[in-house]
């Protein structure tokens, strides 16, 4: 009996050993189904299928080509209650009225000439008085110090001194200022408005000893009269240290219209830069009509500087993290706050999806200004899908021609400035500088099209975006951006800039349009734009803070010197800040 019971248990254990291999032979099969479903779902070659479609996510998997806005887990919820998948076209389908042109942009130009009442440089610079500058940042930071430094030596009847730009700070150009800009022309083209040279007079065959000294951010023509100007007249020369976002974005008119002859006329680029750029732009035209430029800001740095999250799990933020440490005084980030406020910016994937629903077909092409893209071409593959007529000036130019430029990165990032500056249409991932700069630019040079994504309200769309339809998700989209696709009479969304919304160089040659939000000055009269006190005074109260990321705490960081210290009874210390603002 015994005997029996012992063959009917081992005659039931045989089987157990195959069912196991089966059982997970098919667990294993049905992974690779999955992956490779997942995978096909995000490649560029799927997208040549007449549609695009994301589809619901199983937990655990995530897309294989893309960072992603959110978790796997938070997909498949959200896709739960899905009735169709989410389908992406491949033309562009329904669009905004004119995705290549503004449409009142022929009612308004650029406008900068002084008034009679501006008194030329020979009367209004007093001799003996000297202002050098030191500007601080990458490029674009570093032209606003440039801009506003013209200013401040007319508020204060001084002769300004070539300024120094910044070769410390985290991006480490070597660049002087001739290097990037020409200075011939930028003195020559100023000469009725600042008188300018290149060196500080030497007396009596020894240099003069320059003082240093900084002043508050948002500082104000009376602020320098009564902070700089003391030194100034006992010293005759003083130089201003960190020189970025020190002068009030509300000055007279006559002093805006300077700021704006400085920007758009006087700082020229160098030839071989301008000729570069200039050629880069040619190359595009030649492959279509039309073309996008996008900056996309997408490097690890940057990412790290903002604080925020973009579904890498674990791997991304152990590297982020390690990167931030960089900035000792970074405060602690709370990633979905910084995103819920729109202070992100998309993913190459969001962007790609954000102009397909603006109504930008597959054919479009597309030159992207852009550093390292942090995971690399895995992240940038939705893009390209999207967007296959993809370039940059790497792909444009040879390797010997960019040789002269590739060591230097404000050198290399004004040749995407002038391309972005030349393209149909200007899309920024962004608030920082180059963005604001080239925004005012182009209002000013034309009105051409610049797009700003509505970050904060296209946070919670692209969060539930495999709960809708594609024809809803574009719909909401169209809806979400107006305002932000650079119209000139629309709202300005936020808190004022003035290299971003040049109001008081922006004219009208016709009556002022029903939908506009300016009354324009006529060439000889003066503007008033019709701003709630509220938005006034959030001009200068702003905590839209305008530097670039990791500048103000330069890598190794240093004290000031002993001649700053000297100084420092003249001006207010200011507290420890680091930006919000994503910034290039």
């Amino acid at each position: 009996m015994g005997l029996q019971r012992r063959r009917r248990q081992e005659r039931r254990m045989v089987p157990v050993v195959p069912v196991r291999a089966a059982l997970s032979a098919a667990a294993l099969l049905l992974l690779v189904v999955l992956t490779s479903h997942s995978f096909l779902a995000s490649s560029p070659l799927f997208v040549d299928a007449p549609a695009w479609s994301t589809h619901r996510q199983q937990p655990g998997l995530a897309k294989a080509s893309s960072l992603l806005l959110k978790n796997p887990m938070q997909a498949h919820q959200n896709a739960a209650g899905a009735v169709e998948d989410f389908r992406v076209p491949s033309g562009g389908g329904k669009r905004v009225s004119d995705l290549w042109g503004t449409k009142l942009s022929k009612n308004f130009y650029g406008c900068s000439n002084a008034s009679s009442g501006f008194a030329e440089a020979e009367v209004n610079t007093l001799p003996n008085r000297y202002l050098m500058i030191a500007t601080s940042g990458g490029l674009n930071q570093q032209r606003t110090g440039i801009i506003d430094a013209v200013v401040v030596a007319r508020i204060l009847n001084a002769t300004l001194v070539v300024p120094v730009l910044d070769q410390k700070s985290f991006w480490k150009d070597a660049s002087d200022f001739a290097d990037i800009f020409d200075v011939d022309w930028f003195i020559t083209s100023l000469s009725k408005d600042v008188n300018i040279i290149k060196e500080l007079p030497e007396k009596s065959g020894k240099t003069i000893r320059t003082p240093a000294m900084r002043v508050p951010r948002k500082c104000n023509a009376r602020c320098y009269e009564n902070r700089v100007l003391p030194v100034l007249m006992k010293k005759h020369v003083v130089k201003l240290t960190k020189f970025d976002y020190r002068l009030s974005n509300k000055l007279e008119t006559d002093l805006q219209k300077l700021r704006c002859r400085v920007n758009y006329h006087a700082l020229k680029f160098t030839d071989g830069i301008q000729v570069m750029g200039d050629t880069l732009i040619q190359r595009m035209k030649a492959k279509s009509k039309h073309f996008i430029a996008l900056h996309l800001r997408f490097e690890p740095d940057m990412l790290a500087f903002s604080g925020c999250y973009f579904g890498g799990g674990q791997k991304e933020r152990t590297e982020l993290g390690a990167i931030r440490k960089r900035w000792k005084s970074l405060h602690a980030s709370n990633p979905e706050k910084e995103r819920r406020h729109g202070k992100c910016p998309l993913t190459p994937e969001e962007v790609g999806l954000m102009l397909r629903a603006l109504g930008f077909g597959k054919d479009v092409h597309l030159y992207v200004a852009s550093g390292e893209i942090y995971g690399g071409e895995e992240t940038l593959a939705p893009l390209k899908a999207l967007f296959p007529n993809f370039y940059s000036k790497e792909t444009l130019a040879t390797t010997e021609e960019l040789a002269q430029f590739s060591s230097y990165s404000s050198r290399m990032a004004a040749l995407d400035f002038i391309v972005c500056d030349g393209s149909d249409v200007f899309v920024t991932n962004n608030n920082g500088n180059m963005a604001r700069i080239l925004a005012g630019r182009r209002r000013y040079l034309g009105h051409k099209r610049t797009v700003r994504p509505n970050a904060k309200k296209l946070y919670s769309l692209f969060l539930n975006r495999t709960s809708m339809t594609w024809e809803t998700f574009s719909s909401k989209v169209r809806t979400f951006q107006k305002g932000f696709m650079g119209e000139p009479d629309e709202l300005k969304p936020g808190r004022g800039e003035f290299h971003e919304y040049p109001s008081a160089c922006i004219c009208e040659s016709s009556k002022k349009t029903a939908h506009s939000n300016f009354s324009i000055e006529t060439e000889t009269g003066k503007i008033n734009t019709n701003l709630t006190a509220r938005e006034v005074n959030s001009n200068e109260d702003s905590d839209w803070v305008e530097l670039d990321y990791g500048e103000n705490t330069p890598l190794g960081g240093s004290a000031p010197n002993g001649t700053e210290l000297e100084y420092d009874a003249f001006i207010k210390q200011e507290d420890p800040e680091l930006e919000e603002i994503l910034s290039d």
